[in-house]
């Protein structure tokens, strides 16, 4: 199975670090022309500059994806240089945890913000370029959270649970249009935010997981690939998890 994205065009956030920086590097494997986004360009201008070496066709755009007005003028600016927006990978996503009686307004409200209402912003700022040319493939980064909750992260699993319906609902108004929908529901993936587990938490997690490893993040980088080509054109309106078989 041969996938190449030469003169497609796709905008990853939260490409700064963990599964965005592999999704570009995954996509710049593959020569397409590449949109990163994130609120630290410093670390953007990193990864720009590494995808260098691999393809030309890559720009950093600093960008909170919680305001919509930020969002929208970072489509302008792709459009500038890339007229044609054919894939839109909403991977931005933060954690503040805690348990909901320790659990403040604001920390709940920052996480719904970046993590559900950015894939709002981002859905809503391509969706008239995707519109005007009849296809596009969007694919939203949920979690098993969404799908299992977990103690001490209500605000995350609210917004990744969020996440899924919103992909479900956009992907019925955009069907017609020839323009898929898709969320990924990943587990325990080797980012920063499973570093930050015990050893002993985390060989809990691992015991429970058939497959008896962390995932990486290039496996949900290869899915993103997959949802994102030709391959994938009879799937919208769902939610893949990649887990090593964890949730049931």
């Amino acid at each position: 199975m041969k996938i190449d994205f030469t003169n497609k065009t796709v905008i990853i956030t939260g490409a700064s670090k963990g599964i965005g920086k592999e999704i570009a590097l995954n996509f710049a494997s593959k020569k397409a022309n590449i949109v990163l986004i994130s609120r630290d360009i410093e670390s953007l201008k990193k990864i720009e500059h590494h995808i260098k070496k691999i393809t030309k066709s890559v720009i950093s755009i600093a960008c909170d994806v919680s305001d919509l007005d930020s969002f929208t003028d970072a489509i302008k600016t792709t459009e500038k240089i890339f007229p044609k927006i054919d894939i839109l990978i909403n991977n931005a996503g933060i954690t503040k945890d805690n348990l909901i009686l320790r659990l403040n307004e604001k920390d709940w409200e920052d996480v719904i913000n970046v993590n559900l209402k950015g894939c709002f912003n981002g859905i809503k700022s391509v969706s008239r370029n995707m519109i005007k040319n009849k296809s596009g493939k969007i694919i939203n980064i949920s979690s098993i959270i969404g799908l299992t909750g977990n103690i001490g992260q209500s605000n995350y699993a609210a917004s990744k649970a969020g996440i899924i319906g919103l992909t479900k609902s956009i992907a019925k108004e955009f069907g017609s249009r020839n323009i898929n929908v898709n969320a990924i529901a990943p587990g325990y993936i080797e980012t920063n935010m499973t570093k930050k587990l015990d050893e002993t938490n985390k060989n809990k997690f691992i015991n429970n997981i058939p497959l008896k490893r962390l995932g990486k993040p290039k496996d949900v980088a290869n899915l993103v690939l997959y949802l994102s080509s030709e391959y994938s054109d009879y799937i919208t309106g769902q939610t893949i998890t990649i887990d090593g078989g964890l949730t049931k």
